[in-house]
C-alpha cells in the first residue's frame, strides 16, 4: 500500500509543479525575479542563460527533499521525486521542444504538444515583462483564447493612447 502512496504522491506532486512553476513564472519571474528570467526573452548566446539559475534552485529544493525523505521523513522523497519527474518534463518540452535547445529540431504540427508550442511562442509575443500570456509549461489555454487576450490588450493599449492624445494639450501632440 505504500507504493501506492508514494506514487499517487508523486502524481499530485508533479499536478502542483505545474500550477507552482505557473504562479512563480508570472509573479516572481516577470516580477521582482525579472533579474534572472529577461535573459529568458532576449536573444540567447550560448549554451546556459541566467534564467537557467531558477532550475537550479528548483534542483536543490528536490534533492534536499529527496535526502530528507531517504532520511526517514516521509513523503518527502517522493515529492522531491515529483518535481524532478516534473523538471525532466520540463527540460523535455520548454528546453527542447519550445525553444530547441536540443541538437535536432522538431515543431508538432498538431496536437497538444502544438498548443503548448504556440502558447508559449504567444507567451514571448510580447516584448518585456508584462502584458504576457499563457504562464504555465505543461498546460496551456486555448490557442484561439491567448490570441484574443493579446488583441483586447493590443486595443486597450491603443485607446489608451487615443485618448491621452485627445486629452493631452495641443502643444505636446506635435512631439
Amino acid at each position: 500500500m505504500t507504493a501506492v502512496w508514494s506514487a499517487l504522491i508523486v502524481i499530485v506532486t508533479v499536478a502542483a509543479m505545474e500550477m507552482i512553476a505557473a504562479l512563480t513564472h508570472k509573479y516572481i519571474m516577470h516580477g521582482w525575479g525579472w533579474g534572472w528570467h529577461a535573459s529568458h526573452h532576449e536573444p540567447r548566446h550560448g549554451a546556459f542563460e541566467r534564467n537557467d539559475l531558477y532550475a537550479v534552485v528548483f534542483a536543490l529544493v528536490a534533492i534536499a527533499l529527496i535526502a530528507l525523505g531517504a532520511a526517514g521523513i516521509w513523503p518527502l522523497q517522493w515529492i522531491g521525486t515529483g518535481m524532478t519527474l516534473y523538471g525532466v518534463l520540463y527540460f523535455m518540452v520548454h528546453d527542447g521542444l519550445v525553444h530547441q535547445r536540443w541538437p535536432f529540431r522538431y515543431v508538432p504540427r498538431s496536437g497538444y504538444l502544438r498548443r503548448l508550442y504556440m502558447a508559449h511562442r504567444l507567451h514571448h509575443a510580447v516584448r518585456g515583462r508584462q502584458g504576457c500570456v499563457s504562464f504555465g509549461f505543461l498546460y496551456s489555454p486555448s490557442i484561439e483564447s491567448l490570441q484574443a487576450t493579446l488583441r483586447a490588450r493590443r486595443e486597450g493599449d491603443r485607446d489608451v493612447a487615443t485618448t491621452a492624445d485627445r486629452e493631452a494639450p495641443p502643444a505636446s501632440r506635435e512631439n
